[in-house]
């Protein structure tokens, strides 16, 4: 009898601990889709505590294939700094930064990311991407943030919104990258976009009059009060002009990246490429930890900028005004290793 007590006893112990099992799986199920509902990656994008940083990573990385391509990008660091040495005189005019510089740099908190944007190289995408990134669950796709969204200033925190300590924490601490495209085909790309598009009339009015105003012989009445068909020769001779580097600083979009992003001050730990963009960018994706679930969007290439447009495009400058542009943007050809257009025609 006794050990048909026993018998009886241990099986009801049994059928407790599967139900429980069973319970706790049941809770288990039900909290895993209540997350998903939330962020359908099923991965906390918010937080990477306790993980490596993406600093640590990019010079000590972990995996063969992060290792190999940390080879080009050290390349690509030492070839800014070989430019910084070698031009110091024009690449350190300035030779503290001021807070008004650092608005174009980014910053991811969680992922201890700083971004700076250059206009017309991809920076669309990368700022959904740092919404994402720093968005604490709020956003999961990229490509569902509307364009116009993605430049409202106040949906990205930059680094001069820092004070100055926590500025320099950050500059010392947090991976720092920037994306960067061949000059001239940046340059072409920007007028393009701004100059040739019927519904960018903020432009028009503010720099198409001006344009036309200074480089147009006999202008129409009309055309000096539209603004909007500013031919690229006269793009070009307004960017050449000693009266408007002195009037104000360049506009962002043809404004040099080494102004915009000040390398030979700042040292940025990744050179991403618009040549190799998806590559490079979801590289800095890996690096912060997120590689597995978050990719760069992919988009349709056949109303961008190629290289054989902008050499359509620099066919009626002169050799004069071509060597003159090149002055202009010569720093950003050596710092990214860029070689000199085999269109241009220098004097």
């Amino acid at each position: 009898m006794k050990p048909a007590l026993l018998e009886v006893m241990r099986m009801n112990r049994i059928c407790r601990m599967v139900l429980a099992t069973c319970l706790g799986s049941f809770i288990l199920v039900i909290f895993y889709f209540q997350i998903m509902r939330r962020n359908p990656f099923g991965v906390d994008i918010c937080c990477r505590k306790g993980s490596r940083s993406p600093l640590q990573e990019l010079y000590n990385p972990t995996q063969l294939e992060l290792s190999n391509t940390a080879v080009l990008h050290q390349m690509r660091r030492d070839q800014v700094t070989d430019t910084c040495r070698a031009n110091s005189a024009v690449s350190r005019k300035r030779r503290v930064l001021t807070p008004n510089d650092l608005k174009h740099l980014v910053v991811d908190e969680d992922h201890e990311l700083i971004y700076c944007y250059v206009p017309k190289v991809a920076c669309t995408n990368w700022k959904r991407l740092m919404m994402v990134l720093s968005g604490r669950g709020k956003y999961s796709d990229p490509m569902e943030i509307p364009a116009n969204e993605a430049h409202v200033a106040a949906n990205l925190k930059t680094l001069n919104q820092y004070s100055i300590p926590e500025i320099n924490h950050r500059l010392k601490s947090y991976m720092k990258f920037l994306f960067v495209r061949e000059p001239f085909e940046r340059l072409v790309s920007a007028y393009r976009n701004k100059f040739t598009q019927k519904y960018n009339t903020s432009f028009h009015k503010r720099y198409g009059t001006k344009i036309i105003r200074r480089q147009r012989k006999n202008a129409t009445q009309e055309a000096l009060r539209r603004g909007d068909d500013v031919r690229f020769e006269e793009f070009v001779a307004y960017l050449i002009d000693p009266h408007t580097q002195r009037e104000e600083p360049f506009n962002e979009h043809w404004q040099t990246v080494h102004s915009l992003c000040h390398p030979c001050h700042i040292r940025y730990d990744l050179v991403g490429k618009y040549e190799t963009l998806e590559e490079d960018s979801n590289y800095v994706l890996r690096l912060a930890g997120v590689g597995s679930y978050l990719k760069f969007p992919t988009y349709a290439k056949s109303t961008r900028t190629t290289d054989e447009m902008t050499t359509e495009f620099f066919q009626n400058i002169s050799s004069e005004h071509q060597t003159q542009l090149y002055e202009v943007y010569k720093l950003d050809f050596l710092m990214f290793n860029y070689s000199v257009p085999s269109y241009l025609k220098l004097e």
